[in-house]
């Protein structure tokens, strides 16, 4: 093969796609990884890696403030520069490892930006002005967040901000405006309100987190408030506007409106998929509200043509966008890949308190015609998380009670995001409340709330 014609061309270089390329290379495939910004993707420079650098900061100097809780005593204080560098200094590391990593797997890096155009087998990939050509190509462009500009919700990176802005901000506003409360939305309200912004949180339905089990949810908002977040529900943004003094915006609720001053307003209102100016139209790809339309092998009726990730249907979360490119890739040498089951997907917020969960909330499983059974177990009941200092926060289950199958789990405080995946090989086990009664659970561990909300759903808890 020449320099220009590969088995594989991979479109973008976040976690679906570099490590779709890192597999197809593992698989005998001649691969090539298109990138137009820093390898990693969005994840890895403005997304996942870089925020939970800056909640971590966040977390020690909560810590530092309740230091006296611990017998211990300090005069916490923060320094909003080096809390930034740090947090761009670990994203430049990973983007450099994913460098590594494309070396070490033999991945052609080809940097710019990707247009498609009919080909043979495949689309050709055009990358300023060369064409390449490849057996397959996996489109994994990626996403960025939703903006309103006929409200005035549109980043002007002063004002008003999108979480990349929000990212490496030069000031902890005094006021700060959330729009949006999902997993972005709570995280960046966390971090701020942490280092002393009056942060405000709108969301348009009638809960927080509304991905999330509702009794999950209504916690979340009571420990939210109690660290001083106000938070509207059932509460549209009407309109925002800018000036040299900061934000004024129209919030409107039950009929009536309000206005408000604020110095920052972030927004986290969701996100559009990245198909614009690559030639799909003309290939004949379906795109659905800004998403591309795909099998589950992530075909999209193209011939050679797939699509992977947050370009693609919901949920729009890393780890799901790295193993449907394994998927993918691996249907395509000829494997026998079992398609992803999106209900099996942990999802993880890690805002403070921590919230994740896996699979049927209790109200989807009751939708979805299921008997079930529901366990919930305090965090209060469990001595290492009373020795942590961190007594706030509940493990919930739900089981089919027929057959015994775990539906779903779900869980908010501190750990739980590491907590959520042994729910999570549960359920890809397909374990019943049999195995995972007769599971041993190391004590003391946070991991035995766990179990006991298992034995809760079947009236056998012990330490509550």
């Amino acid at each position: 093969m020449s320099e220009t014609s590969f088995d594989v061309i991979v479109i973008g270089s976040g976690p679906g796609g570099y490590v779709t390329a890192i597999r197809a290379s593992q698989l005998g495939f001649k691969v090539a990884i298109v990138e137009k910004s820093e390898l990693g993707g969005v994840c890895l420079n403005w997304g996942c890696i870089p925020t939970k650098a800056l909640l971590r900061s966040a977390e020690i100097y909560h810590n530092m403030q309740h230091a006296d809780s611990y017998g211990l005593s300090a005069e916490p204080s923060f320094d909003l520069a080096k809390i930034v560098k740090r947090s761009r200094m670990i994203a430049s590391q990973l983007s450099g490892g994913i460098k590594h990593l494309m070396k070490k797997n033999k991945v052609s890096v080809i940097p710019g930006f990707a247009t498609l155009t009919p080909g043979k087998t495949a689309p050709t990939v055009n990358v300023d002005g060369k064409a390449y050509h490849a057996k397959h190509v996996i489109l994994a462009s990626g996403a960025r967040a939703r903006t309103i500009p006929q409200a005035g919700l549109e980043p002007d990176g002063n004002f008003i901000w999108t979480a990349r802005e929000a990212m490496t901000p030069d000031t902890i506003p005094g006021k700060l405006l959330v729009i949006g409360s999902g997993a972005i939305g709570m995280e960046f309200a966390s971090f701020f309100s942490a280092f002393g912004a009056d942060t405000t949180v709108v969301e348009m339905v009638d809960r927080i987190l509304p991905a999330e089990d509702e009794d999950i949810s209504a916690m979340a908002r009571k420990s939210f408030e109690k660290r001083g977040l106000t938070i509207k529900t059932e509460t549209q943004v009407k309109s925002v506007k800018t000036d040299a003094k900061g934000v004024t915006a129209i919030l409107s609720s039950g009929g009536k409106d309000e206005t408000l001053q604020f110095d920052r307003v972030i927004l986290a209102i969701g996100i559009v998929g990245n198909t614009e100016d690559m030639g799909l139209e003309k290939l004949g790809v379906k795109v659905d509200r800004s998403h591309v339309v795909v099998d589950e092998f992530s075909r999209t009726g193209v011939p050679g043509l797939y699509a992977i990730g947050d370009v693609t249907t919901p949920p729009w979360l890393a780890h799901k966008a790295s193993h449907e490119g394994i998927i993918c890739i691996e249907k395509i040498a000829g494997q026998s890949p079992h398609p992803l089951d999106a209900n099996s997907i942990p999802g993880c917020t890690y805002c403070h308190p921590q919230i994740a969960s896996v699979g049927h909330t209790e109200a989807q499983a009751k939708a979805a015609g299921y008997d079930v059974k529901v366990g919930r177990f305090p965090y209060i009941g469990n001595g290492k998380a009373i020795a942590l200092g961190e007594p706030e926060g509940m493990i919930k289950t739900v089981f089919d009670a027929k057959t015994g199958e775990l539906l779903g789990a779900h869980m908010i405080g501190a750990e739980v995001t590491e907590l959520i995946q042994g729910y999570t090989i549960a359920r890809t086990l397909e374990t019943t409340e049999h195995e995972l009664m007769e599971t041993v659970f190391p004590h003391p561990t946070l991991s035995e709330m766990m179990h006991e909300a298992v034995l809760d759903a079947y009236d056998r808890t012990i330490h509550f």
